[in-house]
């Protein structure tokens, strides 16, 4: 399992557009994903669930991965977060 955490910088947090593709990224991996604010963990490749969250600009998330892949899926998401969610 690994985790680490992340800083949300885009203008609008992780709401509709930037969730939509952060969760089609999550899915591409085999390993179990999660993403946490403050004490709730919600399935990272789900939409109802990283919504329900309210990710804002400037909120920290901690990223969890457990599975073959999760090195991968962690570094991978931590880089989409960090270019804003540029495509």
């Amino acid at each position: 399992m690994i985790t680490k955490e992340a800083v949300i910088n885009n203008q609008v947090g992780l709401h509709a557009r930037p969730a939509t593709f952060f969760i089609q990224k999550a899915n591409e991996f085999k390993s179990s994903i999660w993403i946490e604010k403050d004490e709730r963990r919600v399935n990272a490749k789900s939409l109802l669930g990283v919504l329900s969250l309210g990710i804002v600009k400037g909120t920290v998330v901690t990223l969890v991965a457990d599975g073959t892949d999760e090195q991968e899926a962690i570094d991978t998401l931590v880089a989409l977060i960090n270019s804003d969610f540029e495509e």
